[in-house]
């Protein structure tokens, strides 16, 4: 097929592909802490509505881009918007697969610790500064994380190199069904031990103070957004292989209810395991705190060999968490090499390209994590622009005649209403607020230098590395304007067969 036409197979097809786009190694251990650190049931509240006014439109808002224009990211603005806003969807494309560099890394780790676990690493008697010390010194070998980091570039490259049916479709309609096995599996296991319940407790308990509190609130957009993959730029580009009869509306609440409930099954296992094998209270609340890597690589790691079993229980976990992580690197392979496609690359070619890239532009967070924890700061935190200059496409574009021509055609599932235009409009205002309390707490941890410019974490290091990156966006916007193939709009496709 040639680089517009090839569709998936079928919509369970296309679901399982945004699925796993959006269920990644932040719904197993960033999510947890999230709960555990924001009031538990309280948390779980806003995030839950922050699903509906957040993620849930703004994942509309980019199918949209991509149905009605056929296109990746810079073609989807450009011809959605008008060729002199290019540089938006080169900004959308770079930010991602700039996160796709390190987010390799980020799976080699989970690569490396399933070999442990495979090979009978976790056993009894693993305190935490014994597995912190394992943890230190894997990334202390910058031969082993380049290496894990490159196996898990390949792997995730060979399946998005065999085609969207027989790649990316047929790996995701085995992976998503999986990882809910494994998580299931964990909290089965996770609700037998004993002291589990006070996990659930803290989980689900609904404290009407923090409910008032506005770092609850903006804790849990930036977790929506971030698990959901909402203004990442992956719908878009998966847009682009549906048939005219998929629904927005119906879809795009699947991919985030989906991912919610996947975030909720994880956090079933790890927070009751956490408190069930924690000596105290403050050792659970110590290892919910260490932050993504902590938690996972060093006190899980030494929690797991406490229980029958616990070797398994740890092979499991983190299989799968390099399940997760697998499916979430192969949506950016393929975004970024549907960047290659638009200018004319042929396929094989475009994805064995960003592939190499891949390998190359992340072994600098390989060999040094300072470099990791940068970038993932600096992008991490762009994302929020990104879904703010989809929202922009879409009132350019008028938000009624959005509804009318592209989300409510006669093939629609649901009918989607104003609702919808209220919290496309709604959304430069929450772009503000999240995007100011990040900010305020970078200047927090550099009271004295938040605008340094090479500080790991500073406001000063995200400015220049956007300017940048905006610069050249902006620099490039006629050319790539130019080079993009001419897109088609889906919704006004003959209609095709096989739902």
């Amino acid at each position: 097929m040639s680089n517009n036409t090839e569709t998936f197979g079928s919509r369970w097809g296309y679901l399982a592909a945004t699925l796993g786009m959006a269920i990644g190694t932040g719904n197993i251990w960033r999510f947890p802490r999230q709960v555990a650190g924001y009031g538990g049931g309280s948390f779980l509240l806003a995030w839950t509505i922050s699903l509906f006014l957040w993620s849930v439109p703004l994942l509309m808002a980019e199918m949209v881009l991509g149905r009605k224009t056929g296109l990746g990211c810079a073609g989807a603005f450009r011809d959605f918007m008008g060729r002199k806003y290019t540089w938006m969807g080169t900004w959308v494309y770079a930010v991602c697969m700039l996160i796709a560099f390190y987010y390799s890394v980020v799976m080699g780790w989970t690569v490396k610790y399933l070999t442990l676990g495979l090979t009978g690493a976790f056993k009894p008697g693993l305190t935490p500064e014994v597995t912190k010390a394992m943890w230190e010194a894997f990334l202390n070998n910058p031969g082993q994380v380049l290496t894990f980091h490159i196996i898990s570039a390949l792997i995730a490259g060979l399946i998005v190199f065999k085609g969207i049916t027989g790649g990316i479709e047929k790996a995701c309609k085995m992976i998503i069904p999986s990882l809910f096995i494994l998580l299931g599996i964990m909290v089965v296991r996770a609700l037998t031990l004993p002291g589990s319940a006070a996990g659930l407790n803290y989980m689900f308990t609904i404290n009407a103070a923090d409910l008032f509190r506005a770092d609850v609130w903006l804790a849990a957009l930036t977790q929506s957004a971030w698990s959901t993959g909402a203004g990442w730029g992956f719908i878009i580009v998966y847009a682009v292989y549906t048939k005219r009869d998929y629904d927005i509306g119906v879809n795009c609440f699947i991919t985030g209810l989906g991912d919610q409930t996947a975030a909720l099954v994880a956090a079933l296992a790890v927070l009751p395991t956490v408190f069930a094998l924690s000596p105290t209270l403050e050792a659970a609340n110590a290892a919910l705190g260490a932050g993504n890597n902590g938690l996972t690589f060093i006190y899980l790691s030494s929690l797991f060999p406490t229980i029958p079993l616990g070797n398994v229980m740890a092979s499991i976990f983190f299989l799968a968490l390099a399940t997760a992580a697998l499916s979430s690197l192969i949506a950016m392979v393929e975004l970024g090499g549907r960047f290659f496609m638009d200018l004319g690359m042929e396929r094989k070619k475009a994805i064995v390209l960003m592939t190499i890239l891949i390998m190359a532009l992340g072994a600098p967070s390989a060999i040094k994590p300072a470099i990791l924890d940068n970038q993932d700061w600096v992008w991490g935190v762009a994302l929020l622009i990104s879904g703010l200059l989809c929202a922009l496409a879409m009132m350019k574009y008028g938000l009624d005649k959005v509804r009318a021509e592209i989300i409510n055609t006669p093939y629609a599932d649901m009918y989607v209403g104003k609702w919808w235009n209220y919290t496309i409009m709604l959304f430069p205002v929450w772009f503000v607020l999240v995007f100011g309390w990040w900010v305020w707490q970078a200047m927090t941890w550099y009271p004295d230098n938040w605008m340094a410019p090479f500080e790991t974490f500073s406001v000063g290091t995200m400015l220049w590395q956007w300017a940048l990156l905006i610069v050249v966006a902006l620099l490039a916007n006629n050319y790539i304007a130019d080079k993009t193939i001419k897109g088609r709009d889906i919704t006004q496709e003959a209609s095709a067969e096989g739902m």
